[in-house]
């Protein structure tokens, strides 16, 4: 410090700063300021140590500044390579979740439905040995045994019939069913033998306007045959044959069977003789199927088919519960029909002793009682029940009046009882009617305005032109 302030050109030129210094401080502050500088080290022994620090700390800072340069130069390119990375990864991501997707769209689905053919398969192979196992035991062997035997009781009594006619091929009857109804007519069907007289049962329509019949029995005989009788109304007819040992078939009580009960329908369709097929019955009383008010058949699912008419509808004992008589539509649509045998068995009869069927006569016009009522004015109203049949109109002419008219019948009588049977429907009132003795007086119990009546009726032959 001595050195600096001794020294002429220092001091020379630092003179003004301490005289102007020296006249802002007060003595005191230049006394203390005098004290600590005497403390530092001579300038001359610092230069070397300083400039060699500055030096450093200047050359520290520049490779400070170099090597942040350096980063700064390197760090696009490492971000680059980042981006890179970043874009392969997500890029990679990408194929990895669509060949998931792709995996579960087509794979996942492939598999589960090779797992379900496998167990399929399993299931199958397991009801396969089980089953073959089961019918080792023959569970089904009675009922096939049962068919069996009912296609051997009725088998020997059905023939094959055929007829050389003028008639066309097919008969359209009219009915609910839109024209589809038809009674099959080739010039061949089926019957049974009703005795052992040689008594040929068939269908009208089978035999309508023949000029020669030839039946062929069930032992390969063959045998003309004449006609004893035919009733158009119910479409059966009676024939006869010369010939012995033959086996007749047994009636059933068509009454008796129940919708529902099996039945086997015999027959030669399409000329196949002895021809055996199964079903069911699928319905009872079915009305208004044709012109005829005689007719009321028993519907059923077994296989019907032109050539099948004529021959018999049996039941699981292999007695004859119908004669099997129509289809619809021009071959089998799984539903045919057939005459029951408690009409077919009184028809037969008929024809057999008298060559015809005579038929009973009220002379009225029936209806349903729960249509007619809404229609006919003088309907009786009165009554709860929906059952008997109601008159719509007495026929009475002045040459013939009818049995209805002498007995007191009026418009809008509603017949609930013929002969002490009940009265359901005007099928069955029709039914009861023919099925009385000519001449016969029975009485009727009539619903006349709330008022029960019960009339006598002499009932009388129905004329030919009705």
């Amino acid at each position: 410090m001595d050195n600096v302030l001794n020294d002429p050109e220092r001091s020379g030129n630092r003179r003004a700063p301490e005289s102007a210094l020296a006249e802002e401080l007060s003595p005191a502050e230049r006394n203390s300021l005098v004290e600590r500088l005497k403390v530092l080290p001579p300038l001359n022994a610092l230069p070397e140590r300083s400039t060699s620090s500055a030096a450093g700390k200047e050359s520290a800072k520049w490779h400070s500044d170099e090597t942040e340069l350096a980063e700064s130069e390197a760090r696009p390119g490492i971000r680059d390579e980042l981006r890179i990375r970043l874009a392969w990864a997500k890029l990679l991501w990408l194929l990895t979740f669509l060949g998931v997707l792709l995996g579960v769209t087509y794979l996942v689905p492939n598999m589960v439905e090779q797992i379900q053919y496998a167990s399929a398969r399993g299931k199958q192979r397991a009801e396969h040995e089980l089953a073959k196992e089961e019918l080792k035991d023959q569970p089904l062997a009675q009922l096939s045994r049962a068919s069996q035997l009912v296609s051997q009781r009725v088998g020997p009594s059905v023939v094959h019939i055929t007829a050389q006619t003028n008639m066309n091929k097919v008969a359209i009857a009219g009915g609910p069913l839109g024209g589809a109804w038809r009674i099959p007519h080739d010039g061949q069907g089926s019957g049974f033998v009703l005795d052992r007289e040689g008594h040929i049962v068939t269908n009208h329509h089978v035999i309508d306007g023949a000029k020669e019949i030839e039946v062929f029995l069930s032992d390969g005989r063959r045998a003309m045959a004449q006609i004893i009788g035919q009733d158009r109304e119910t479409d059966l007819a009676l024939l006869k044959i010369d010939a012995d040992g033959l086996i007749p078939a047994d009636w059933g009580e068509s009454d008796d069977a129940e919708v529902g009960s099996m039945v086997w329908a015999v027959g030669s369709p399409f000329g196949l003789q002895r021809s055996v097929t199964s079903g069911i019955i699928s319905g009872k009383h079915r009305t208004g199927m044709s012109r005829s008010p005689y007719q009321d058949f028993l519907q059923t699912d077994a296989a019907v088919n032109p050539g099948n008419s004529g021959g018999p509808l049996v039941d699981i004992q292999g007695r004859v519960i119908g004669v099997n008589t129509a289809i619809v539509g021009d071959a089998y649509q799984g539903i045919s029909f057939a005459i029951p045998s408690h009409i077919a068995r009184q028809i037969i009869t008929r024809l057999k002793t008298e060559g015809l069927v005579r038929r009973g006569w009220l002379g009225v016009e029936l209806a349903d009682v729960a249509i007619a009522a809404t229609n006919l004015p003088t309907a009786n109203s009165a009554t709860p029940a929906a059952k008997g049949a109601m008159v719509l109109r007495v026929i009475n002419t002045p040459k013939q009046p009818s049995p209805a008219y002498e007995a007191g019948i009026m418009e809008g009588d509603i017949v609930l009882s013929w002969d002490n049977r009940e009265v359901t429907t005007p099928t069955e009132l029709r039914q009861f009617v023919a099925q009385t003795k000519i001449g016969t007086r029975v009485k009727a119990t009539v619903n006349r305005n709330g008022n029960l009546l019960e009339l006598e009726v002499a009932v009388g032959e129905r004329p030919a032109q009705l």
